[in-house]
């Protein structure tokens, strides 16, 4: 597996990304579709063995579950040094001003329990899941470089907003002497390209990694329109991402190339986001084997321009999501 910067930072990740979402007690949070631990132990093993480095969780994910699943997982099939933990802080973890937010107290809060939850002293990347209205940027910004200086974290990075908010935190970073972002988790797929209007070209203009989530549309790219999965049929969220006139025919053009190609869908899709240039690497999640395997081949399938031409051609303006 390809290790690569993230963005113009001395972070190196694997092209692939392991989203640890999927791994967390089902009976906490409110991911019924979660796999527990003992479910979970065969997608880490088989992830580290395909030379996967680079792990993203989040503290909200299945109540802080996702995060212990991720911490012993690791813990056994690989040593600290050799990975890259990413993790995220803004949404409710408990009751107080200090359980949800971006606020100071929210920050140095959240990031101990998270360390707690991993079993680790640090981590690589901590992101803000998401953009804070109700605290100063300055406040924000300052409590995640006190992390950095602590030892606390080594990288900070962010998710899905405005591009203008992003730009607003990296610039009150500069004004301010304060740590930047190296990196913007944000959704990016054939079926939603918003970013590529603003966020992506300023990411690649300002050295600034991009590690997508859902690059595959929570499967939608990976099977017949119309068929269904125990996830989709709970995933509350998922469904308002996708349904937009023109999204079949995405799906359909995928198909037709993976059936000439003779691979899954899967590999095709998240090739085409890899051939993009301003991603890094893609965030993929895996709860059944051949998930995996299709997310490694894929580094490795190269479209040609007629392909790429053929998978972006019904693509019609979204309405953005996920903020």
């Amino acid at each position: 597996m390809e290790q690569i910067r993230l963005g113009d930072s001395g972070l190196r990740v694997s092209r692939i990304v392991l989203g640890c979402m999927s791994y967390g007690d089902p009976q906490r949070g409110n991911h019924p579709w979660s796999l527990p631990l003992e479910a979970s132990r065969p997608f880490f093993r088989r992830a580290v063995e395909a030379g996967i480095t680079t792990f993203d969780t989040a503290n909200v994910y299945s109540d802080g579950s996702s995060e212990e699943i991720t911490g012993e997982l690791l813990r056994e099939f690989t040593t600290r040094e050799e990975v890259v933990i990413a993790t995220k802080v803004h949404g409710r973890m408990g009751d107080g001003t200090n359980g949800a937010g971006l606020s100071r107290g929210a920050i140095m809060t959240q990031i101990d329990a998270s360390l707690r939850r991993l079993g680790t002293d640090y981590v690589d990347l901590y992101q803000i899941h998401r953009y804070d209205p109700e605290t100063p940027v300055v406040e924000t910004m300052s409590a995640l470089h006190d992390l950095v200086k602590a030892g606390k974290v080594r990288y900070i990075g962010a998710s899905s907003m405005w591009a203008r908010q992003f730009i607003e935190m990296q610039h009150t970073a500069d004004v301010e002497g304060l740590t930047r972002f190296v990196s913007m988790q944000d959704q990016y797929s054939l079926l939603q390209r918003e970013e590529e209007r603003e966020m992506l070209p300023y990411c690649l203009e300002t050295g600034v990694g991009v590690i997508p989530w859902s690059p595959l549309a929570r499967g939608k790219l990976t099977r017949d329109w119309d068929e269904t999965t125990d996830r989709s049929g709970t995933d509350e969220f998922g469904k308002t991402l996708f349904g937009q006139e023109g999204d079949r025919r995405i799906v359909e053009a995928v198909a037709r190339i993976a059936a000439d190609r003779g691979v899954p869908r899967a590999q095709v899709a998240l090739a085409w986001v890899l051939a993009q240039e301003a991603v890094t690497a893609p965030i993929i999640g895996a709860t059944k084997e051949h998930h995996l395997d299709d997310a490694v081949a894929a580094v490795d399938l190269e479209l040609t321009d007629d392909e790429l031409d053929a998978l972006e051609a019904d693509y019609a303006p979204h309405r953005p999501t996920g903020f």
